[in-house]
């Protein structure tokens, strides 16, 4: 899988989990991605060099005399995993979704491996993990959540840089497989523009038949709503097909007005267990000045674009602040809801709709 990190990053320790430090880099901004491999019970950590070498952009169909970004080099390799197929080859094998992940509060980078290693087994998506120094600053309690928030809302520009590096992966779809299927259909149907489209349509799906989602967990959903209210988030960016709010810890007061500039091809979902002990502490955590958190608050609902989805009460769900994984999937329409909406598609059940609530009870 890949990590693109705004955490400071050890190149020395390259091929260890340690090669992740706790905190920002110089620049909170500043990015690097790093290939995560594993043999056995071992992970290999693979700091990406800036600007990939020869050897690099040749094995991915580049000009190996030029001067390419690692963002490039990934965005190519993902292709090659997710649309099933090598760069430049013609026949394609049945390819994976891609998850971006954006993980919660106190997640070292073991756990965050672990997880995104969990979400690949069982959901058969091809994680690209976005971490932010969410490890407390060696500190513990209250002041290990005040850590994470004040890191959570310094890293915003990362995850902007981040989405620009999906748009990029997207820019190298278009250059490797849509550009050639506009070229045949304009080819076949230029003055049929009904059959154009339909044309078009049919051959994409089979040719590149992925999705591209984004997953936020936790204090993630903070992170992602600090974007979205910032002066330099721009909202004219469609890159997801779902994206899936799991868990929020963010206010549940006033988010419709974030949650509504949200932008996806498929659905917005936000998952609620008002059960949740970890949504709970961090309710009490911040005393009178926390306020009811989305997650964990099953009123005030009110957003005209998100589905919200009521895992409350859930047969193994509990007080599960991480549904998605564990003990929770013994209940088969959990996995069930997490395997489709994280593989890009659209989760509805009209029969356990709640009106007077605006949700969906699982």
């Amino acid at each position: 899988m890949y990590v693109v990190t705004n955490r400071i990053v050890d190149e020395s320790k390259t091929g260890e989990v340690e090669a992740f430090g706790k905190t920002p880099a110089e620049g909170p901004n500043n990015l690097r991605l790093v290939e995560v491999t594993r043999k056995g019970q071992k992970r290999h950590i693979h700091v990406l060099p800036d600007v990939i070498t020869p050897d690099m952009a040749d094995s991915v169909g580049l000009p190996p005399d030029g001067n390419y970004f690692a963002s490039e080099y990934v965005a190519r390799r993902l292709l090659e995993r997710c649309a099933g197929r090598p760069a430049g080859a013609r026949s394609s094998t049945k390819g994976k979704n891609i998850l971006l992940f954006v993980h919660g509060f106190n997640n070292d980078m073991t756990a965050v491996l672990d997880r995104a290693e969990q979400l690949e087994t069982q959901y058969g998506v091809e994680v690209v993990c976005f971490s932010w120094p969410a490890n407390g600053g060696g500190l513990h309690g209250v002041l290990s959540y005040r850590n994470d928030k004040r890191d959570a809302a310094a890293s915003i520009g990362a995850l902007d840089r981040v989405l620009e590096k999906m748009e990029l992966l997207l820019h190298a779809f278009h250059d490797l497989f849509v550009a050639d299927l506009e070229a045949r259909a304009e080819k076949k149907f230029a003055d049929d523009a009904e059959a154009w489209d339909r044309y078009f349509a049919q051959a994409v799906r089979k040719r590149c038949p992925f999705t591209i989602n984004l997953m936020l967990h936790s204090m993630g959903n903070y992170l992602f709503k600090r974007l979205l209210t910032s002066s330099i988030y721009s909202a004219d960016h469609l890159l997801f097909d779902n994206v899936v709010m799991v868990a929020a810890d963010t206010n549940n007061e006033g988010h419709a007005d974030w949650v509504d500039n949200i932008q996806s091809r498929g659905r917005v979902y936000i998952t609620i267990n008002e059960r949740d002990s970890a949504l709970k502490a961090s309710r009490l955590k911040m005393g009178e000045l926390q306020k009811a958190r989305l997650g964990h608050y099953g009123r005030k609902l009110d957003s005209r674009v998100a589905t919200y989805v009521d895992f409350t009460g859930q047969p193994h769900v509990g007080d599960s602040h991480a549904y998605f994984e564990g003990g929770a999937l013994a209940n088969k329409k959990v996995e069930a809801f997490f395997n489709a909406v994280l593989n890009g598609e659209i989760w509805d059940k009209p029969s356990r709709f709640d009106p007077a609530r605006n949700i969906f009870r699982l």
